[in-house]
């Protein structure tokens, strides 16, 4: 049929369908973004310091509720109780999270024969590029802000070197410090202590603050919104299918009228009676 020149209303007819073919698939492109979009927004909750006392009991599973809260805690970190957590990115270069055990003041003491008299809580201070920057934590007591996060797993197979742990893990970290612990770890943003604030974020110096925000929810697929826009990837298509069959419905009638045309002329018929009855002739 492609034989046979196009004709004006064919090309329009094909511009107009193309255009309905791209308005569809723009469709489709945003339901599908909606498909993967979190439906609930990230709680500002969270984002309102509660006393960290108040928020998670320790020998307590951690709440999926309790992640990413800002909390407050009051008591003295141990020195001696610091490690280094290799493998950590910041600005693109990899490097070590500086952790240190914190006593909590007024956090309630766990019971058992491992059990130590104060109960203690993971904090992740900043981050260091050379083990050597890691300095220790403030001295005496201290108000310590941060972001309260969920126990990490330890990395299996891989033994720590001295002074490093594989992850921010509760339970490999308590086994280094021997203490009761917390079952999360705060992401320090604030160490105030003799009134100042010595956190890596007040005072600039080879320990960088992590600066760790709100996580968002995670994505979850809306079905409906997914069907949607493969919908409207049929709806594009069938536009294309539609024209197809107008042109070529179209054809069809030009080929009908035009070999109707041939049977009404006399002289094509009188073409296509001679050969039969010059054949005639010749016969004996």
């Amino acid at each position: 049929m492609w034989k046979t020149a196009l004709k004006p209303r064919w090309i329009a007819g094909f511009i107009f369908a193309i255009a309905i073919s791209g308005v569809f698939v723009l469709l489709s492109q945003w339901q599908f973004g909606r498909s993967t979009q979190p439906e609930v927004p990230v709680n500002p909750a969270t984002e309102q310091v509660q006393p960290l006392t108040e928020t998670l009991e320790p020998g307590d599973f951690f709440h999926g509720t309790d992640a990413d809260q800002m909390v407050s805690a009051q008591g003295t970190y141990d020195p001696a109780k610091q490690v280094l957590v290799p493998g950590r990115l910041h600005g693109g270069k990899t490097g070590y999270w500086v952790v240190s055990a914190f006593a909590v003041t007024g956090a309630p003491t766990l019971s058992g024969v491992a059990a130590s008299p104060q109960t203690w809580i993971p904090v992740a201070r900043g981050w260091v590029a050379d083990p050597a920057d890691a300095l220790a934590p403030p001295s005496g007591t201290v108000e310590l802000t941060g972001r309260l996060l969920p126990s990490e797993a330890p990395v299996a197979g891989t033994a720590a070197a001295p002074g490093e742990a594989t992850a921010v893990s509760v339970a490999e970290l308590i086994n280094y410090w021997e203490v009761s612990s917390y079952p999360g770890f705060v992401a320090a943003t604030a160490e105030i202590a003799g009134g100042a604030d010595l956190s890596p974020a007040a005072v600039p110096g080879d320990l960088i603050p992590l600066q760790i925000g709100p996580q968002p929810p995670a994505q979850q697929i809306n079905w409906l919104n997914l069907f949607y826009s493969l919908e409207w990837v049929v709806f594009a298509g069938f536009a294309l299918f539609i024209w197809w069959r107008l042109v070529k419905d179209d054809h069809h009638r030009d080929l009908e009228e035009s070999l109707d045309d041939d049977d009404d002329n006399p002289l094509l018929h009188e073409q296509n009676q001679q050969p039969a009855q010059n054949q005639q002739k010749v016969q004996p």
